[in-house]
């Protein structure tokens, strides 16, 4: 693998949209067109694709390096270990960053470097001054070993910073405050053995990852894999892949906007922005977005899902549950269910028992139906009571191990 691929209910609810997010967003960037020297800093309109401001320059803007524990001014040796000059505070290139809008800090890991270190953007940008947090967890790992090079960070709902390594055998935790506190809380676990790992070399490292308001990491691979992460188990669930991206388009920036859109960047295209839902995975280009640049990654303040949790918090009304995208081995028809049943298909699965549950958007259990499947391609229907009430539900599907194979909304009229 090439190194630059791994560079890695209504009127209520959105009467939110805007009040919780924020549109500042950041890209880290090469000098311009066929430049992949990913080095700068650049802000971006989330919802237009547009560079609106130059943050941080190499070899153009003035700046500074504190240490974060003394306060002081760092210098680095020019002789010693070349690969780190005192020439920018991105040397190394940067392949995460992770935005924490409640103090104002961008935070990333420069490539092959062991240190945390972030911008102070409250102190502004005509001199940029940045922070250094020398860690040896960090120092730890082998640094020459892409495997451990840090392609994933965002800072998730609970307020801590969060890393991934490429190879997924290191979820790395760090606070956000006053005092930084560093922590390798250990590998990520696969869900399913028997599908796509989020350790595979060819398929799930490099890339980028955002957060949910409810407490979920998300990872976008640069080969367009996305996996959901607990982050208090480390269990990885893969969602399924992107589509409708350019071949050559690898993804390794990803940020949220106001309305749940996730839009992704490629630091070895040209092509602009592209954005995708979670509930489909299905990408589209972002008309006019600034193709002038390649992005090694995006970073802003915004979770997903946080309209809903607004709602509920705001309103006391249920949560809108985060729906789970699309599996491509099932489907659930008609939708909006208007004759009592629905019909499940099971395309490519195992043969095994299953269970088709039906719940309400706050997860309350309505029905379930156990099913035998024995063919590639058998459909089963579901009858629904009458007195079920009009609205938006959850269709879950199951396997024996109680591994969640496909979820869905339906409306039932």
């Amino acid at each position: 693998m090439k190194f630059k691929i791994l560079l890695s209910t209504s009127f209520i609810v959105c009467s939110f949209t805007g009040l919780a997010q924020d549109a500042k967003t950041f890209a880290i960037t090469g000098d311009g067109a066929g430049n992949f020297a990913w080095m700068n800093i650049r802000q971006v309109d989330i919802t237009t694709g547009k560079i609106t401001q130059d943050v941080y320059q190499r070899n153009k803007t003035a700046f500074v390096i504190m240490d974060a524990a003394t306060k002081k001014p760092v210098v680095y040796p020019l002789n010693g270990d070349v690969r780190f000059p005192n020439s920018s505070p991105t040397e190394t290139m940067v392949a995460a960053a992770a935005y924490d809008k409640k103090h104002d800090k961008l935070f990333f890991t420069p490539m092959r470097l062991g240190e945390l270190r972030w911008l102070d953007l409250s102190a502004g940008i005509a001199a940029p001054k940045f922070y250094a947090e020398k860690t040896q967890l960090l120092n730890s790992l082998d640094l020459n070993d892409e495997a451990n090079h840090i392609t994933r960070m965002d800072i998730a709902a609970d307020g801590n910073g969060y890393a991934i390594t490429n190879d997924g055998n290191h979820l790395i935790r760090f606070t956000t405050g006053k005092k930084t506190i560093i922590t390798d809380l250990g590998n990520i676990v696969d869900a399913d053995k028997s599908g796509i790992s989020i350790h595979n070399k060819c398929t799930s490292w490099g890339g980028d990852m955002i957060a949910d308001a409810y407490g979920k990491l998300y990872v976008i691979s640069a080969s367009h894999q996305v996996f959901q992460v607990d982050i208090d188990t480390r269990i990885a669930t893969h969602l399924g892949s992107i589509t409708g991206l350019p071949a050559t388009y690898t993804t390794n920036g990803a940020a949220v906007d106001a309305d749940d859109n996730i839009m992704v960047s490629s630091a070895n295209s040209f092509e602009g922005f592209y954005k995708f839902k979670i509930s489909d995975l299905v990408a589209t280009k972002i008309a006019g977005s600034d193709n002038s640049y390649s992005a090694s990654d995006l970073a802003n303040g915004n979770l997903l899902y946080q309209k809903e949790a607004d709602a509920k918090k705001n309103f006391n009304i249920p949560s809108l549950a985060p729906p789970a995208p699309i599996n491509t081995d099932a489907r659930i028809f008609p939708n909006p269910v208007t004759a009592n049943e629905f019909r499940v298909l099971f395309e490519s699965q195992k043969a095994g028992q299953y269970t088709v549950s039906l719940t309400d958007l706050s997860g309350r259990a309505i029905m379930n139906k156990s099913i035998t499947v024995s063919s590639k391609l058998q459909t089963e229907t579901v009858q629904v009571s009458s007195k079920i009430a009009k609205g938006m539900y959850l269709v879950k599907v199951t396997n024996a191990a109680n591994q969640l194979i496909f979820t869905e909304r339906i409306v039932i009229q």
